[in-house]
């Protein structure tokens, strides 16, 4: 009996290792046809509801909403490859005449240092002067670095196997999409009764959790983009809606967000001895970094289910932990292990 027993535990172990080294090499390369599943997870809600809505057939609905999201990525990739990438090129063509103009921007800098540090003593004016040359030069070597013509040519060059990858993961999307019941069923047939139920509230629970977390963005984004249209009309009316419009589009980057664009665009005009234009852009790229801090945990607690300080604590930790996508799994992880111990499946039942 004991040897049976043995036996079956090592031969689970041996096909646990099996599974998890056939994993380690499979998913990497299987990445397109994995997220097309999530997506199609995702969506399914959406199917469901246009079924219900306008009585359509499945095959219609998949039909409309995969046409929808084709011409969705489509338009982005047009607007990121085509628009953005050519400027990339054109500019990293030109570094060395930017080069030149920071060089001008860095005079320009030594005359408004040298006029107000005049009354200093020597050793400050110099120390000040020495830090903004220090400053000057990392920048110049950081936008050599970036617009590097060899490593934007090199990119350009596994645009194709992109491309590859992206034409795999629409057709598996909305082959997904089609037989999604299907693979479902045959995912409870190997399901005892009890395990189907945990499985159902589990997937329930996540879906509402996406959905509220879509929701919680596309609100901050949107408080995001009133703060910012007000704070460029007191500081720059004529690109304010310009700006507004690019600063909302960028800040949908966890972390960093319209810094991306005001921390430059700041930078630029103190160089240039645009003090006050410069600090009122530092302000006001301070500000929407608070707001998106402090109100992001609240509103995105609220959408998906979790408090304000358990959100919170997810995120950073998810951040320190992994980055910035850690920053967006880290909610997620949370409700997963709620939802875990909501249908039994972790017992935590214990007191000290």
């Amino acid at each position: 009996m004991n040897r049976s027993i043995t036996r079956k535990l090592i031969i689970r172990t041996l096909a646990i290792i099996c599974l998890l080294v056939a994993a380690y090499f499979i998913i990497p390369v299987s990445v397109p046809i994995l997220l097309a599943g999530v997506t199609a997870f995702l969506l399914e809600p959406i199917v469901m509801f246009f079924k219900r809505k306008w009585k359509m057939s499945r095959k219609i609905a998949v039909a409309f909403i995969y046409i929808v999201s084709v011409i969705f990525i489509s338009i982005i990739c047009y607007f990121t490859i085509t628009q953005l990438m050519s400027q990339i090129i054109s500019i990293s063509k030109q570094a060395p005449y930017y080069i030149s103009k920071l060089s001008e921007m860095w005079g320009h800098m030594q005359e408004n240092i040298s006029k107000y540090t005049e009354d200093f003593p020597t050793e400050v004016s110099s120390s000040l002067q020495k830090t903004a040359t220090d400053f000057i030069k990392k920048i110049e070597e950081s936008f050599l670095n970036f617009f590097n013509y060899t490593k934007v040519t090199t990119f350009f060059s596994q645009i194709p196997s992109l491309f590859i990858s992206l034409l795999v993961y629409m057709i598996a999307l909305f082959l997904f999409m089609l037989d999604l019941p299907k693979l479902k069923q045959i995912t409870y047939k190997y399901l005892k009764p009890s395990t189907e139920k945990k499985l159902k509230i589990i997937t329930n629970r996540l879906k509402d959790a996406f959905f509220g977390f879509m929701k919680a963005q596309v609100l901050v984004s949107f408080i995001i983009a009133g703060v910012t249209f007000v704070g460029l009309l007191l500081i720059q009316p004529k690109f304010a809606l310009t700006m507004t419009f690019i600063i909302w589009i960028i800040d949908v980057i966890p972390f960093l967000g319209s810094i991306i664009i005001l921390a430059p665009w700041g930078t630029y005009h103190l160089l240039m001895g645009n003090t006050s234009i410069a600090i009122k852009l530092f302000v006001l790229a301070a500000i929407l970094l608070i707001i998106r801090r402090t109100v992001e945990p609240k509103v995105m607690g609220a959408h998906i289910g979790l408090s304000p300080l358990p959100t919170l604590i997810a995120m950073f930790v998810g951040l320190q932990l992994f980055g910035i996508i850690g920053l967006l799994v880290g909610p997620f992880v949370i409700i997963l292990l709620f939802a875990l111990k909501e249908t039994g499946v972790i017992k935590i039942n214990f007191k000290i």
